[in-house]
């Protein structure tokens, strides 16, 4: 219980101001505390539940700036494609299924960023792959958020919608998780409860840190999140080979 109360609430205000302030990390920042306090399954679900509430309080504070149809484009495939990859991650190894999926991202990310006309994603078909992609790898690697920068970086969508567009875009991805794996977390009330105001403390922090921050800082940020979520994924797979 020691554990729970000092390891919680310091991942999750820390994935809650991070995905405030870029767009998004939640899940990055705080799933590896809390899967080392609640396990390997009931740690992500607890991750897709609160990644849930954050992406609700800032998408209806910042709902106007939310552009709908990029947000379907989005969403639509990722819903497609989370069972397509719910089926592989049964059916092929994960260790070299994360090595592909994050090396890929890695390269095509490190493209974009070193080249001003590698623009991979773009239009109709960029947010479609984009998002097909998202919803694959959160399901097969637990890491969706790069391949969404990725797309935004190729059309160089402006941060600010980018942000709210992206909770939107979230909330169909984590529901979608959640009824994957069985709905609610089974872990302790007090645990829970923990979890709940650290998850407010963060939001608040993020809030106030977001109107000091630039929005092309915040950009660099999600960007190098993205990469760090790609590396992670290759080196997972290469541990777990």
């Amino acid at each position: 219980m020691t554990t729970e109360l000092v390891l919680l609430p310091l991942g999750v205000v820390a994935g809650a101001l991070t995905q405030r302030v870029t767009g998004i990390g939640f899940a990055l920042v705080c799933a590896p505390l809390l899967v080392l306090v609640a396990g390997p399954f009931e740690g992500v679900v607890l991750a897709n539940l609160l990644g849930l509430i954050v992406s609700l309080v800032v998408f209806v504070a910042h709902w106007r700036d939310t552009e709908w149809r990029r947000g379907l484009l989005l969403a639509v495939p990722a819903l497609v494609a989370i069972p397509l990859g719910a089926w592989v991650a049964r059916t092929v190894p994960p260790a070299p299924l994360m090595v592909v999926i994050g090396s890929l991202v890695i390269v095509a990310l490190g493209a974009v960023v070193l080249s001003t006309r590698a623009r991979v994603l773009k239009g109709t078909r960029g947010a479609v792959a984009a998002g097909g992609a998202s919803g694959f790898m959160n399901v097969t690697a637990g890491v969706g958020g790069p391949a969404i920068v990725l797309y935004a970086v190729s059309t160089d969508w402006e941060h600010r919608k980018f942000v709210a567009t992206f909770q939107f875009y979230s909330i169909f991805t984590n529901v979608a998780s959640l009824a994957a794996k069985g709905g609610l977390p089974r872990i302790g009330t007090t645990a829970l409860l923990v979890s709940l105001g650290a998850l407010a403390v963060g939001l608040l922090c993020g809030e106030l840190l977001s109107r000091h921050v630039d929005h092309a800082a915040a950009r660099r940020l999600a960007i190098g999140l993205a990469l760090t979520g790609a590396c992670f994924t290759v080196v997972k797979g290469v541990l777990s080979w």
